[in-house]
């Protein structure tokens, strides 16, 4: 049985707790794979800012409900899913809500299988869509479920799109976890192909390798989004609630966002990224490193506050105006117009990330001479 289920009470718990230990984990400085990435510096290759197109194309893959097609958002980047469920998650759901609403940002929420299981809940939820009408909005599942749920959960925030969580790292460390990973590809299958949207499968920070890449490829996934190590540490938050810390012996497992990008088997589902993403100079090198877009939670919530008293919608507006002005201006810098102009950038790679892509057959040399390939 997944960890999912469990009683009303206790779950509701563990979601505020998760937040306050999710904020807990935010300082400043800290060191993620991020850090080991650098742009080769091209003095005259720069673009006039005012020519940048921020918009981007998600494609996706016919499904036994939904034809093939493609959304265009206006950002690379866009809210990642975090919490819901409870009074506490309700006013922040609500804050990020309206602050997508407001800059144009798709929406992911927190998994809804406690308002699937507890009507109660459904408020916590349902507030995103009540906010935020006409925005793009993606709903949340934890692999594992029933496969009846998939359309539930669309229903509920009446979403364009489903992501489907594999957490087998936080599950692991988790008191009240599961221990049972045998079924989880069948379930992932199952549940996107009783979605009446496509499906997202996403991790939650430990990565998706290039072999669990390939296995959802080879289910029909079209969509998978990478959500590395970096960012806010499920296996930190789990083991926190433990008397012992049994599971510290795994700080540091899985792989970053960019290494997962780096090392994506070709073709690939369309790639999206998550984990660790600070600053707009951090979404930038995940595009550049073939993501189509890029999530961002732990830093979304942290300018809102866990109540939604620290700044808010308001604050978390300001923020990504702020953020849409810089990333506009870094693409200019590299040269790019476009999203896809930033795979023409020359990449280099240093400590943990370079380590990882060597070991794993990554051409560093073609990373660093991208910009000396002749051009399609």
């Amino acid at each position: 049985m997944h960890s999912d289920l469990g009683t009303g009470d206790a779950r509701a718990a563990r979601k505020d707790e998760h937040v306050d230990l999710a904020l807990s984990q935010r300082g400043g400085g800290a060191h993620n794979e991020f850090d080991d990435l650098d742009f080769v510096h091209q003095a005259l290759a720069g673009v006039d800012a005012e020519r940048v197109d921020l918009g981007v194309g998600i494609a996706f893959g016919a499904g036994p409900q939904h034809a093939a097609g493609e959304w265009h958002w206006e950002t690379p980047f866009y809210v990642n899913g975090m919490t819901g469920g409870t009074a506490r998650t309700t006013r922040i759901n609500r804050e990020l809500a309206i602050a997508a609403r407001e800059t144009g940002l798709p929406m992911a929420c927190g998994s809804v299988s406690v308002a699937l299981d507890d009507a109660d809940a459904a408020r916590g939820f349902a507030v995103i869509r009540e906010e935020n009408p006409d925005g793009f909005v993606m709903a949340n599942l934890g692999v594992g479920r029933p496969a009846s749920d998939a359309p539930r959960a669309v229903e509920l925030l009446g979403a364009n799109a489903l992501q489907v969580h594999v957490n087998a790292v936080q599950e692991t460390a988790m008191p009240e976890g599961s221990r049972d990973f045998s079924a989880w590809i069948t379930s992932v299958e199952q549940l996107a192909a009783a979605s009446p949207v496509p499906v997202i499968v996403k991790e939650v920070g430990f990565g998706l390798s290039r072999g669990a890449l390939r296995r959802l490829a080879d289910i029909g996934v079209t969509i998978a989004d990478v959500s590395g190590r970096g960012g806010t540490d499920f296996l930190q938050i789990e083991n926190a609630r433990r008397v012992a810390g049994e599971y510290a012996m795994l700080t540091g497992f899985g792989q970053s966002a960019l290494a997962c990008l780096l090392d994506a088997p070709h073709p690939a589902p369309t790639l999206l990224a998550s984990g660790g993403v600070r600053t707009p100079l951090d979404v930038v090198k995940a595009l550049a490193s073939g993501a189509q877009a890029v999530g961002v939670a732990g830093t979304f919530l942290a300018a809102i506050g866990s109540d939604g008293e620290a700044g808010g919608a308001e604050r978390l507006v300001a923020l990504v105006d702020d953020w849409k002005l810089r990333t506009r201006a870094i693409y200019a810098l590299l040269g790019a117009a476009t999203r896809d102009e930033l795979l023409a950038t020359d990449l280099i790679l240093r400590g943990r990330l370079r380590e990882f892509c060597a070991d794993r057959g990554v051409d560093l040399g073609a990373l660093a001479l991208r910009s000396e390939r002749p051009r399609a």
